[in-house]
């Protein structure tokens, strides 16, 4: 029997035994759909309190039981997923709420004089900030009070106002005229030289005569602000130059910029960096004579995890496989300025051409980095697989070991095929073979085990000597990259085992099932093709690969595998395991990155401490943020991936500027009511068609089929399809593309003709058809298959 629209099932963590591992039956503890309230009664008491509320308030406001709270955590994280609410777990409120005490922004004043401020938390999706008078203080006589400027930040207090129809602000403090420097473009108009913000929040300055130094018109320089007048744009002086606006340097600046990721270390943290030494051999065992060997990406500047693998001599078919991790614990003390930093940046970010560290160089690329031939300090996990792929045991080691050599994918790759190189060879009987045929044996447990397989291809790009793109390519994906990926999967399985089995604290990287409101809209999309999907509860990754296998090689495979991809959740950081659907694994734990994640790290110090191997594991004091800090470096990857693809857009759009006119072949990746977004083949690059220039019909908005049907012609633009469109405008500041569609689709086969044989005319509607702010769900699902998990 179909279940009701409002039903949901319970959470996969409530129908787990604490310890056994076996899935139970729903308890009848376990709290029904019926008890919940309802998303619209759960939002209409978040709208009635004045400032932000948790889900303690929600449960006692509606009078949850203890049972009833697993489900209404569940139904939060959905509708913070789905963007109802927004805000920390703890704290939530709807998107566009504002605290009745918050920061603005002075941007400007309005036509009568007034100040007028905006938020300075306000997210794009919610639509546009709004703008808020700012109320005249009187001041008090023998009071000298700070006059907020344009440029301020103030921390005001929100009074409702119903003459402006929302609010006015009474400023409580004045705190400050915003960073000493910022990021800007010059623009030179005759005598006259500004700055334009690089986004919408910035504030724009005017250059004294004196103050733009050498830098030309359209260049990316950093100011100095010289001071905010009440009335009037303020002034500000160059102090750099960073360069052309188009470079990747400037592009990836600019996201740095925009996201607020830390990319400059502060004194403390370099001068505890630099004064850091190599460790000695205290608690540690010997592994020098063992032939570990790195094996990454060719222009791979950090190297953190080294492998090696021999048959097992108690079972032959069975192998002993070792992953060694660079010990950063033993340089990055708990509570020292450098831990820190590492938990303020969260990650690594990478960019084409530049890394953002997490750790400074000292660490990340020296004393951590697993170099050739050098003594470094590392982590070890041993672990034995019988001839099945099944781990039947494994131990951590805390050791000092000498990389045998220093190998990139496709020259491991290479030696393996019968194409070694003069450093390869001498490594291919005795480490090479053993790997590949160590990983032969873990991927029939990987095939067994059957998680889900979605491989949408990965592109590089190619940066040219002045920073801007030279080409963009996909790489091949080379067994060698696998063997890898699931080495280091397995050790971090083995990771999670020990820490559980010790009843250590480990934060997990989890990734939930999909939500019951996004499996009905895959049921029904895939209706439409004539294919059905389990409605069973034990849902599992085999269930949504066989429906990508029964497409494999047909039209609609492209299709399908975008709509599977979006029915997926994101996957997080948290201390309470829920499992990562996605790898189908129960028990799963970042510790395989520690120098570019800091989840790696924490999950390392436990294993130290639990494991008793000496100094530089977990402090007892650190166990009650855990929750807190699982949260922030969730947010800290998002913050990171984010600016990772708004860097990519704006490069790929500046390197097709001077192509206005040409025609591509491409993909629709994204439809909505306002048009078509389309990638394009050659580059992966993302443009938006705007529905005005599709035709002279009527498009209905088909949200279920993802598709856009005409009235009258029945000429169909469904996800997935192939089109041919041409390059209309290209916009490198703001990384957006404009397509006009010229070929493909139209009858929803993608041949390119309507439902008569013709295709309809192109004539421009009277209809609006600007592109919506891509922030939108699509781009992000795509971006997170990209990412490994």
């Amino acid at each position: 029997m179909a279940r009701a629209p409002g039903r949901r099932r319970a959470s996969r963590r409530a129908r787990r035994r604490p310890e056994g591992g076996k899935t139970l039956a729903k308890s009848s503890k376990t709290a029904t759909r019926s008890e919940l309230p309802s998303r619209e009664e759960i939002l209409a008491f978040i709208g009635e309190q004045p400032g932000k509320v948790g889900k303690r308030e929600i449960a006692r406001a509606f009078g949850l039981s203890s049972a009833a709270k697993i489900g209404l955590k569940r139904m939060l994280r959905e509708m913070a997923d789905e963007g109802l609410v927004h805000g920390p777990r703890a704290k939530l409120r709807k998107p566009g709420d504002l605290p009745s005490v918050t920061v603005l922004l002075i941007e400007g004043v309005d036509d009568l004089g007034e100040l007028v401020g905006v938020p300075v938390e306000w997210d794009d999706e919610w639509g546009s900030p709004p703008r808020i008078i700012i109320a005249a203080e009187r001041a008090r006589r023998g009071l000298r009070v700070q006059a907020p400027g344009i440029g301020d930040r103030v921390l005001a207090r929100l009074v409702p106002d119903p003459d402006l129809g929302g609010f006015s602000a009474k400023v409580i403090k004045v705190l400050g005229r915003g960073p000493r420097t910022e990021l800007g473009v010059l623009r030179v108009e005759g005598e006259e030289r500004r700055i334009v913000p690089i986004d919408r929040k910035g504030t724009e300055y005017r250059i004294p005569p004196d103050g733009h130094g050498d830098a030309a018109d359209g260049e990316l320089v950093r100011v100095e602000v010289q001071g905010g007048n009440r009335y009037g744009i303020p002034l500000a002086r160059v102090v750099e130059r960073v360069g052309d606006v188009k470079s990747e340097k400037a592009i990836s600046l600019i996201a740095l910029e925009e996201h607020g990721i830390p990319y400059v270390f502060p004194d403390a943290v370099v001068a505890e960096a630099e004064d850091a030494r190599p460790v000695g051999m205290a608690h540690r065992e010997d592994w020098r004579d063992l032939p570990l060997v790195t094996i990454d990406p060719r222009d791979a500047r950090d190297h953190d995890d080294a492998v090696y693998a021999a048959s097992d001599p108690d079972n032959p078919d069975g192998f002993v496989v070792t992953v060694a991790i660079a010990d950063v614990a033993a340089y990055v003390r708990p509570g020292a300025p450098l831990d820190k930093e590492a938990l303020r940046r969260g990650n690594s970010v990478y960019f084409p051409g530049r890394v953002v560290p997490m750790l400074p160089e000292r660490i990340s690329n020296d004393l951590c980095s697993l170099r050739e031939g050098e003594d470094r300090p590392a982590l070890a996990v041993r672990m034995v697989f019988d001839g099945n792929g099944r781990k039947t045991r494994h131990t951590f080691h805390r050791i000092m070991m000498r990389s045998a050599a220093k190998l990139a994918y496709e020259e491991a790759q290479a030696a393996v095929d019968g194409n070694p190189s003069e450093k390869a060879a001498p490594l291919l009987g005795p480490v090479l073979k053993p790997l590949w045929e160590a990983y032969a044996v873990l991927k029939r447990g990987r095939d067994d085990r059957e998680p889900l397989a979605i491989d949408i291809p990965e592109r590089k790009v190619v940066l040219a000597e002045d920073g801007s793109v030279d080409r963009i390519f996909v790489p091949p994906r080379l067994e060698a990259h696998k063997l890898i990926e699931e080495f280091m999967i397995q050790a971090n399985v083995a990771a999670a085992e020990t820490l559980e089995k010790r009843r250590a604290p480990v934060v997990y990287r989890i990734h939930d099932e999909p939500s019951y409101e996004k499996l009905e809209a895959l049921r029904d999309f895939l209706g439409t093709l004539d294919l059905r999907f389990p409605k069973a509860g034990n849902l599992r990754p085999s269930h949504f690969n066989r429906v990508l296998a029964s497409f494999e090689n047909s039209p609609n495979a492209l299709l399908v595998n975008e709509v599977v991809l979006r029915s997926q959740s994101q996957a997080e950081y948290a201390i309470e395991n829920i499992g990562h659907f996605g790898l189908n694994l129960r028990r799963y734990a970042h510790f395989t990155s520690p120098i570019r994640r800091y989840a790696d790290l924490l999950v390392h110090r436990s294993l130290i401490e639990s494991l008793e191997l000496g100094p530089g594991g977990l402090r007892a004091t650190d166990i009650p943020h855990l929750e807190r800090i699982a949260g922030e470096i969730s947010v800290a990857e998002r913050r990171a991936m984010a600016a990772e693809r708004d860097t990519m857009d704006r490069l790929i759009a500046a390197w097709l500027a001077d192509r206005v006119g040409a025609r591509f072949a491409g993909h629709i990746r994204g439809v909505t009511r306002a048009g078509l977004f389309v990638e394009l083949d050659e580059s992966g690059a993302d443009g938006f068609v705007p529905i005005s220039s599709l035709g002279s019909d009527f498009y209905e908005y088909e949200e279920a089929h993802h598709r856009l049907v005409g009235r009258s012609s029945g000429e169909m633009f469904r996800l997935g399809d192939a089109v041919e469109v041409r390059l209309a405008e290209a916009l490198p500041f703001a990384g957006s593309l404009r397509f006009e569609l010229v070929g493909g689709a139209g009858d929803g086969g993608g041949d390119g003709s309507s439902r008569d044989g013709r295709r309809p005319s192109r004539r421009t509607r009277g209809r609006a058809g600007e592109a919506p702010k891509r922030d939108g769900r699509d781009r992000k699902d795509r971006a997170r298959s990209r990412k490994r998990t």
